[in-house]
């Protein structure tokens, strides 16, 4: 096995973080990478922000004060501000809005979604484990004002957690290569 595949099948969506930052390095290194995902005409449709931790607390907050609070329990509250706060790094990716062309959209996205395996590749061969995070805070207006991102002109594709794994789960099982693959003559 290369060490492409070594490093593409190690990979593993991580849920627990051991506390401590990322250097700084090593996230510009992953975007670095992340700059080298093929994309259509040259577009370069991704943007990256990086959260410092003032941003980081009001985003806890945020995600706290999202929730339903009928059902917004102490232990519950207290593994939300866990999720959000403990990972060392957090990068936002988000993709250049082309509302003018809904094919070249689509083919950007694709662009974005490409950066973000490379990200998630380049820190995982460092010994940084990742997690690629969408839903309901990637997608609120409050979200999109914390970070200074217009939703005009860019859509967030996703939250890309990064910190030194605290447990790796198993590899998750695939199916075989015949079930997902047509070789014709």
């Amino acid at each position: 096995m290369s060490l492409l595949q070594t490093v593409v099948q190690g990979r593993r969506t991580v849920h627990r973080f051991k506390a401590g930052e990322i250097p700084e390095e090593a996230l510009r290194r992953a975007i670095e990478s992340a700059q080298w995902a093929p994309n259509h005409k040259l577009s370069f449709p991704w943007r990256f922000t990086i959260v410092g931790k003032k941003t980081r607390e009001k985003l806890t907050s945020l995600g706290v004060a999202l929730q339903d609070p009928a059902t917004l329990t102490e232990e519950r509250r207290a593994r939300i501000v866990q999720d959000l706060s403990n990972p060392g790094a957090l990068i936002v990716v988000s993709c250049k809005e082309s509302p003018e062309d809904p094919f070249r959209a689509k083919e950007d996205y694709a662009a974005v979604c490409c950066a973000i395996q490379l990200i998630l590749l380049s820190l995982w061969s460092e010994g940084i484990g990742t997690k690629w995070g969408t839903g309901q805070l990637t997608r609120h207006p409050q979200t999109y004002e914390l970070f200074g991102i217009s939703p005009d002109a860019e859509k967030i594709a996703g939250f890309i957690w990064a910190g030194i794994p605290a447990e790796l789960p198993a590899p998750p099982p695939r199916p075989a290569l015949e079930q997902v693959s047509r070789w014709l003559p």
